[in-house]
């Protein structure tokens, strides 16, 4: 009797926590429907017209275009260079590889506020401040140490007498390599890139300090909208961009376990 009312305290405790980190969203859903101009809950009259009018927002527009510029150009590079620094950290040891580990690894630790202001200190003597190109490259910085870990774990758990069996029957290490390796690590290697790019496409603080009116994100085209108005469209952009984000989760999901991929 003492065992079925703990469980059932516990299932109640998760229930309410659930319910708690839900919340802002669903208020949020509800607020986007919205018809008047400011943002109060529970709204008056129902409608469409704030996601027909971010549609036609071609600031958001434009801004969402570059953000998903910018997460797959970051994706990109952060999986192929992650992807050799996996290779370099998970085959035999060498001098200082505890070091540049740990180097990679320190965005994920280091508070975003603190990476962007070392980043906006070293972009601007390069012009790159307000850039496509300084977008990418910050944008690099903070979604290369996910890549580099959830590949470190994928590489763990390829059977390695697969490769050796491969060498052995003639294979060039390229070979082996491409043919056997790389199809071992598909699916790995398409959450690394998909994490890359979700966690590019909500950065919002680096954006802050190293963007401008040449080269807005979403984010920042979000945080200036904000500053003089508050209406719907907020809500409505927000909704938008919560399923947008989590087709690439979803994807995730059902081809490799992201809560192992990110604890290996």
């Amino acid at each position: 009797m003492k065992r079925s009312v703990g469980l059932w305290c516990w299932r109640g405790l998760i229930v309410a926590l659930y319910a708690f980190l839900l919340a802002p969203l669903v208020v949020v859903l509800v607020v986007s429907f919205d018809t008047r101009p400011y943002l109060r809950f529970p709204p008056e009259h129902l409608s469409l017209g704030s996601y027909v009018a971010v549609l036609h927002n071609t600031a958001f527009l434009h801004a969402g275009l570059l953000s998903i510029l910018v997460g797959g150009a970051a994706a990109l590079v952060s999986l192929a260079v992650g992807t050799a620094a996996a290779f370099a950290l998970g085959g035999k040891a060498f001098p200082g590889r505890a070091i540049v580990q740990a180097m990679l690894f320190s965005p994920m630790v280091v508070p975003h506020i603190v990476l962007a202001v070392g980043l906006m200190m070293t972009l601007q003597p390069f012009g790159l401040l307000d850039t496509l190109s300084g977008l990418v490259i910050a944008h690099v910085g903070i979604t290369l140490p996910y890549v580099v870990r959830i590949v470190l774990s994928g590489l763990k758990s390829l059977d390695p007498a697969c490769e050796e069996a491969a060498r052995l029957h003639g294979a060039t290490p390229w070979q082996a390599f491409w043919r056997v390796t790389l199809p071992g690590l598909r699916m790995t290697l398409l959450a690394a890139g998909l994490i890359a790019f979700l966690f590019s496409f909500d950065e919002a603080v680096i954006v802050l300090f190293i963007a401008g009116h040449r080269a807005t994100t979403l984010p920042l085209a979000i945080y200036h909208y904000i500053q003089f108005r508050t209406d719907p469209q907020v809500a409505a952009l927000s909704v938008l961009v919560v399923l947008a984000s989590m087709i690439p989760v979803v994807i995730i999901e059902r081809g490799i376990n992201i809560r192992r991929a990110l604890a290996g």
